[in-house]
């Protein structure tokens, strides 16, 4: 390998960079090179001129350079297969057989700017850094020759593919879609579209959430709000809910939330409706309906710091309606997946809701991303999901 450009961090950056963090920013390189192209390979050493590992740099980012390796051993193919089979193997230890998971998980597989999702023949992909676009050919040929897949799909739609200066498209980049494409997911099945699906396809960080209602809802009336394709309330049918009604804004999603439940033979349990959840929550309060339990599972509402305060007033009204809609005793699943809400000012803002609400709570369990999505601990920006159940006293 011929020796790569090298550059230098400032002192105060090598701190965080030795518990394992694996991202340097902009201001923390004493130059920046512009005559670099973006995704490039580079050398960090620290103002000593001590060696601290090999990634990418992009001038255009905040997050100017990502380490990939703390050793010298050249980014290749031979690197890149070895960390996605550990990935893999590590999913294998945590949940077995599962056919449908998240295989890489960015920074937190050591892989940062890379994600691979599984859903049964059918394997998706985002490159979401410049770095890591540079990669694509290698981690494709990875795929096919380690796992065999019918299809891979290049999910490279989303909006931080902007801020690398990266085009934003989808891609099939191998093989050939199965229609439909159906998996297996706490016993039972959900049809995904993995071209037009919200993230890559369906939620799988909250599949291990899903579980915590088998206990809790039989018998009960279900809100599930922001349904999306009925994940959450067909896991609450199946543990035995009297009725599940979902509210989404999409047209698409509510179509395939009533055929999911068609597909679960839970079609008499499940009503799913087209309206916007803010106006169907006020909607269902004035009509004075009420439910045992209420599922809050919004999109990211802060997908920029400069969303926050509008988030925080969003979550903040979902949250207040859901709890003025709570049986005695009922109990509301609220979440949150904007990795800028963190957990104590999503509390902040639980607190405030129950309180124009006049409603109290217990915390019966506060749970976040499932093992597929793992959090490493010395990276808090691994942790994005927050997922409370609370009770009402």
């Amino acid at each position: 390998m011929s020796p790569l450009p090298i550059l230098v961090i400032k002192a105060h950056a090598v701190k965080r960079l030795k518990t394992g963090h694996p991202w340097i920013f902009s201001n923390e390189l004493t130059r920046l090179p512009k005559e670099l192209e973006p995704g490039q390979a580079v050398d960090i050493q620290n103002h000593r001129g001590e060696w601290i590992g090999r990634g990418y740099f992009n001038p255009r980012s905040l997050i100017a350079v990502r380490l990939l390796n703390r050793e010298r051993t050249e980014i290749n193919e031979d690197f890149l297969e070895q960390k996605i089979s550990q990935a893999q193997a590590l999913r294998g230890q945590w949940l077995g057989g599962e056919e449908a998971c998240r295989v890489v998980y960015g920074e937190a597989d050591g892989l940062p700017g890379l994600i691979i999702d599984r859903y049964g023949p059918v394997w998706v992909v985002q490159f979401l850094t410049a770095g890591m676009d540079r990669l694509t050919e290698p981690v494709l040929r990875i795929l096919i020759k380690r796992f065999r897949p019918a299809a891979v799909v290049a999910r490279n739609d989303t909006a931080s593919r902007a801020l690398e200066g990266l085009v934003q498209d989808k891609r099939l980049l191998y093989g050939a879609l199965p229609s439909p494409l159906v998996i297996r997911k706490n016993d039972l099945s959900f049809e995904v579209d993995v071209w037009e699906g919200q993230k890559t396809g369906f939620f799988l960080d909250q599949s291990e959430n899903y579980r915590c209602l088998d206990g809790m809802v039989r018998g009960a009336r279900v809100l599930d709000a922001f349904c999306y394709t009925g994940a959450w309330g067909l896991h609450a049918a199946r543990y035995g809910a009297g009725e599940v009604i979902g509210l989404d804004s999409s047209e698409k999603a509510v179509s395939e939330a009533q055929a999911n439940a068609r597909r679960n033979g839970l079609a008499s349990a499940s009503t799913y409706l087209q309206e916007d959840v803010f106006d169907g929550l006020r909607r269902l309060y004035k009509a004075k309906k009420r439910f045992d339990c209420v599922i809050l599972d919004p999109p990211a509402f802060a997908k920029s710091r400069q969303k926050v305060k509008e988030a925080v007033r969003g979550y903040k009204e979902i949250n207040r309606l859901a709890m003025m809609l709570l049986s005695p005793g009922g109990v509301l699943v609220t979440c949150s997946c904007s990795h800028l809400i963190g957990q104590s000012l999503f509390r902040e803002i639980l607190v405030s809701a129950a309180a124009d609400a006049e409603r109290s709570f217990y915390i019966t369990a506060w749970r976040t991303q499932g093992r597929d999505h793992p959090i490493d601990l010395a990276i808090p920006e691994t942790q994005y999901l927050k997922c409370v159940f609370l009770q009402a006293k």
